[in-house]
């Protein structure tokens, strides 16, 4: 993702209705104002990789944007977890998904040099979690916590792909 395309993730979170952002597990207090967030994302961006809280991958069908994913809880050469959003109602349930995590796995892997990719969606959400069986992902359990900063506390399953696996999905 380029530093001017973050503004679709801050727009997305930003313009969603309150009963999308409950079925994602986000609590709408928690999203910062939009001039905050765009400054943290300018201020990881200028950051090397090696050095990034997070990692952004804009997801795109016929250079159109569809979706992007999220990597955090970054520790370099061991382990991430990713986020995953499709844009648009019309986008989603069309099976792109789970091609469109295994490509942003890779890449995962490849530029955090990670052995273990871990996604935590909201346990509520089926689409994710569906998604993340279909590309080869292992569930682990399900757990509740306040996975992340925009999140209100929740049950959420936890997935695993490690970097072996992703190579008998590819």
């Amino acid at each position: 993702m380029l530093p001017a395309e973050a503004d679709l993730i801050i727009d997305y979170f930003h313009n969603a209705t309150p009963a999308f952002l409950q079925s994602l597990g986000v609590d709408r207090t928690r999203l910062p104002p939009r001039e905050t967030w765009r400054t943290h994302y300018d201020r990881e961006f200028g950051m090397p990789v090696e050095k990034r809280r997070s990692f952004l991958v804009l997801w795109t069908l016929d250079d159109t944007p569809v979706g992007f994913s999220t990597a955090d809880k970054i520790v370099m050469g061991e382990q991430a977890f990713m986020h995953l959003h499709i844009f648009g109602s019309a986008r989603r349930q069309q099976g792109h998904g789970a091609v469109l995590v295994l490509q942003t796995a890779q890449l995962y892997f490849d530029a955090l040099r990670i052995k273990t990719l871990y996604c935590e969606p909201y346990a509520l959400n089926i689409a994710p979690n569906r998604t993340l069986q279909k590309a080869g992902f292992k569930y682990l359990m399900t757990h509740e916590t306040i996975p992340g900063p925009l999140n209100f506390h929740q049950p959420v399953n936890r997935w695993l792909l490690s970097r072996a696996q992703l190579h008998v999905q590819v």
